[in-house]
């Protein structure tokens, strides 16, 4: 039986919790409240959070609302 070599997995983009909060214009603080709350997904290395950059655009996605 001869194994089949994985498929490469696509190169995911880490981003601090500083350029996650410069690209949202939001403070730093506000950032590690979404994180501390399980509202967007980030890794834990050493003592600081890296943040997958899809998981803030699966954030900005379903944060957006309408306005009137």
């Amino acid at each position: 039986m001869v194994q089949q070599p994985a498929a490469p997995r696509p190169a995911v983009r880490f981003m601090t919790v500083a350029e996650v909060a410069a690209m949202m214009r939001v403070s730093k603080m506000t950032v590690y409240r979404l994180v501390h709350n399980n509202e967007m997904a980030a890794v834990r290395v050493g003592r600081s959070f890296r943040v997958p950059a899809p998981a803030v655009r699966a954030y900005l996605d379903g944060a957006r609302t309408d306005a009137a």
